[in-house]
């Protein structure tokens, strides 16, 4: 009977602390990544209020009307040019449009009752459309600018840009629609 050499089953000793160094340079050297990332990342409630109150009042404002005259103008429904408005809207080229009117319209104020009231328009701890769920420590402001051109449409006061910018402390974020004119047209 002849012996043979046993063979060689499971790992050395020394194999297990070869790969117990490796693995432990290597989570190392993660750590050492992730560890400054996640010291500079931002507050992530922070930035998902921010995002909130954003879309949030984006959405508000692209749910006004965008006609020719202004909503409570007679001829709003039908007007295909400002000429054929008692009070036209939008006929500015600078972003403030609001006049008598307020987000909330408490008091002598009515509401804003199109896109373009909005324009040029900050607040301080916004709130809801009712005035309530206020957020302290945010502010909002909205830039509303004619931007039918650079949106490929022959007349400029066809579309508008809207941007909406929350900021609380140093962190900001900002939020971009665009508004089509929905009148009658020639």
């Amino acid at each position: 009977m002849s012996i043979r050499p046993a063979l060689q089953r499971g790992i050395t000793l020394i194999e297990q602390i070869v790969f117990i160094v490796i693995v432990s340079v290597g989570v190392m050297g993660l750590v050492s990544v992730m560890n400054p990332a996640i010291r500079a990342s931002a507050d992530p409630m922070l930035t998902k209020q921010l995002v909130a109150i954003a879309e949030s009042l984006l959405n508000e404002v692209m749910h006004q009307p965008f006609t020719w005259c202004d909503p409570d103008d007679p001829a709003a429904s039908t007007a295909q040019s400002y000429a054929a408005c008692a009070s036209p809207q939008n006929t500015n080229t600078t972003a403030s449009f609001s006049g008598g009117e307020s987000r909330l319209g408490v008091g002598p104020d009515t509401p804003y009752d199109n896109v373009s009231d909005y324009g040029g328009q900050s607040w301080a701890n916004i709130s809801d459309p009712s005035g309530g769920n206020v957020m302290t420590g945010y502010t909002a402001s909205v830039a509303v600018a004619r931007a039918g051109t650079a949106l490929g449409l022959a007349d400029d006061t066809a579309a508008l840009s809207v941007t909406v910018t929350v900021t609380r402390g140093t962190e900001t974020f900002s939020l971009t629609g665009y508004r089509f004119r929905y009148a009658p047209r020639i």
